[in-house]
């Protein structure tokens, strides 16, 4: 009898390494962050099962953010706030891309302002947003 080890394959689909971003996408949730319905509303039903980006590693959105001008930057910033509260498994805590998005920001010397901090507080329960764990 061996006695061995045995290791699952990884997801392909889960394995935020080898995913690329869908800049549609980004740009839909940009859309949906702008629009006064609920993101239960604005978003197509496909859009509302991308909850995996919730989880990708800080290092992909600081390198992603790259792509995005300071306003798409505080749109996304607007849309994750809002998801963690409104689409069912979309909660991220210290892993949310709000954290390196605000970070992005910040490199740019465009850092968020007092409002734009006051209506993240105002919309999350995520005690982590945007600073992340101090």
């Amino acid at each position: 009898m061996s006695v061995g080890a045995w290791e699952p394959k990884e997801n392909p689909q889960s394995d935020g390494d080898s995913e690329e971003f869908n800049r549609e996408l980004l740009q839909r949730f940009i859309a949906a962050a702008r629009s006064p319905s609920p993101l239960q509303q604005s978003l197509q039903e496909e859009d509302r099962l991308a909850s995996s980006l919730m989880r990708l590693p800080a290092e992909r959105w600081l390198e992603e953010s790259q792509h995005w001008d300071s306003e798409q930057l505080w749109q996304l910033i607007r849309f994750f706030t809002l998801a963690e509260m409104q689409l069912p498994g979309w909660d991220a805590g210290p892993d949310s891309p709000v954290i390196p998005l605000a970070k992005a920001l910040r490199r740019r010397q465009a850092s968020l302002n007092r409002e734009q901090l006051l209506w993240i507080k105002q919309n999350s329960d995520n005690r982590f947003l945007p600073y992340g764990p101090l």
